[in-house]
């Protein structure tokens, strides 16, 4: 479940320097957003081991692992692939949690999915999850939302920031 309120940047970095934890990011629609968004941090060197921007469908299975038939059958919009693209980001940069963003941004529909569908991944030493996101606005509002929920799901998955409880 993801927090309702916001997470700061710098409250996720802070919480995963507490845990001990590195991150490392796998984006689509995001663009690089969601690590630029992150490395803003003063410090954020100490947790955050990179990131992956696989715009291009071919290159979420060519550079992060992911299932190419899954890719065929159900396009780039898709839970599982939002999974298997956290997976392989944190597997290949050696993080602890991988994050992924997976959707459409707009302004129209695209692969069959209305703009504001969004696909969050998550990958840490417990397993995977994902998180469906039926976002609106235009398409910088909702790349920033799709940022603003992955730091939260994040920040869920360590149990929370002092201000996310």
């Amino acid at each position: 479940m993801i927090p309702a309120g916001p997470v700061t940047p710098a409250e996720l970095v802070a919480a995963l320097a507490a845990r001990g934890w590195t991150v490392a990011t796998a984006e689509s629609l995001t663009g690089g957003l969601l690590c630029a968004t992150l490395v803003d941090v003063p410090g954020a060197s100490a947790v955050v081991r990179g990131g992956v921007v696989a715009y291009a469908t071919e290159l979420k299975a060519d550079l992060l692992g992911v299932d190419p038939e899954r890719l065929r059958e159900h396009g780039p919009v898709d839970a599982l692939v939002a999974r298997q693209m956290a997976a392989g980001v944190a597997a290949r940069l050696g993080a602890d949690v991988g994050i992924a963003t997976t959707g459409v941004a707009g302004p129209g529909p695209s692969d069959g999915h209305p703009a504001g569908t969004v696909h969050l991944g998550l990958a840490h030493p417990g397993g995977t999850a994902s998180h469906r996101l039926d976002l609106t606005g235009d398409r910088a509002g909702i790349r920033r939302d799709t940022v603003q929920a992955a730091l939260a799901a994040v920040a869920a998955l360590l149990g929370g920031t002092p201000d996310a409880r």
